[in-house]
C-alpha cells in the first residue's frame, strides 16, 4: 500500500519560488514512477511532470521546463517538486500521484495512488 501527502504550497508573488513536498509510505518511490499534476478552477486536470528513476527518465510539460524540477530525497521517501520563476498561470492545486513500473506518462487516468493535493496561488 502506498499513501501520498501533499504539502508546500501557499501564496507567493510573480517571479518568486515554491517546493512542494510529497512524502510517501509503504515502498520507496524507486519502485514507481512519479507524477505531478495540477487542476486550475474551472479547467482540467493537466500534467505538470514525471520522473521515473529506475527508467532513467523525466520529463515535464513545455509550460515548465526550465523553471520546474522534480527531484527525491531517499532517505526521507520524498519526491520534491522545485518551482522557480512562478507565474499567475501556474496557480492550481497541485497533485502527486504514482504507478509501478518504469515507462512515464502524461495520461492521469495512468497513474492510482494520488494524494490529497496542495494549493498554489501566484499573485500578479
Amino acid at each position: 500500500q502506498v499513501r501520498l501527502v501533499e504539502s508546500g504550497g501557499g501564496l507567493v508573488q510573480t517571479g518568486g519560488s515554491l517546493r512542494l513536498s510529497c512524502a510517501a509510505s509503504g515502498r520507496s518511490f524507486g519502485s514507481y514512477v512519479v507524477a505531478w499534476f495540477r487542476q486550475a478552477p474551472g479547467k482540467e486536470r493537466e500534467f505538470v511532470g514525471a520522473a521515473s528513476w529506475s527508467g532513467n527518465t523525466t520529463t515535464y510539460t513545455d509550460s515548465v521546463k526550465g523553471r520546474f524540477t522534480i527531484s527525491r530525497d531517499n532517505v526521507k521517501n520524498t519526491v520534491y517538486l522545485q518551482m522557480n520563476s512562478l507565474k499567475p498561470e501556474d496557480t492550481a492545486v497541485y497533485y502527486c500521484t504514482a504507478k509501478s513500473g518504469n515507462y512515464v506518462s502524461r495520461d492521469a487516468a495512468r497513474y492510482y495512488f494520488w494524494g490529497e493535493g496542495t494549493l498554489v496561488t501566484v499573485s500578479s
